[in-house]
């Protein structure tokens, strides 16, 4: 396998790992099928069990979402490009501090919205941001997860060799 190949497949990944917060875009399969590609380009003990676990992992991720309560982002007032940036906050954070980044990320970047837009104060600031996380931060965040975590065990495989 070229560097070629291996750099679309990491472009798929990051468009995967951004399509989890954008309407309509199956960022899970997305990442799944960047996997699969790169398990059936390479045909070696680490890439097939890479690809095994990562399954596992976006299928547990997707049933945590499923049982999660549904609700509408439309209908609680956020805007998709704030959590298309807290998202790539999110992206950011894991690689910067592997894991708990993507959380504080995440979390960070609504935060950070959110006291621009409150004139600067702390309470009005955290209340939306707890409303947001409420309304669409559990689902959107489990899924960035579940990706992400499948995107840094194919980092590590590559690197790995």
């Amino acid at each position: 396998m070229g560097t070629a190949q291996e750099a679309l497949i990491a472009a798929v990944l990051l468009l995967g790992l951004f399509g989890v917060a954008a309407p309509g875009v199956p960022g899970t399969l997305l990442c799944w099928a960047a996997l699969l590609w790169w398990a059936t380009s390479r045909h070696t003990g680490l890439t097939w069990a890479v690809l095994a676990a990562a399954t596992g992992v976006l299928a547990v991720g997707q049933v945590v979402v499923w049982l999660l309560p549904a609700r509408r982002i439309r209908e609680s007032g956020v805007d998709w490009r704030a959590v298309l940036t807290a998202t790539g906050v999110a992206v950011v954070g894991f690689f910067v501090v592997p894991v708990l980044g993507a959380v504080l990320g995440f979390v960070g970047a609504f935060y950070g919205r959110d006291r621009v837009r409150h004139g600067g104060g702390h309470r009005a600031a955290w209340a939306a941001t707890r409303r947001t996380m409420r309304a669409v931060g559990g689902s959107v965040l489990v899924e960035l997860m579940a990706c992400l975590l499948v995107t840094g065990a194919w980092l590590g495989a590559v690197i790995a060799g």
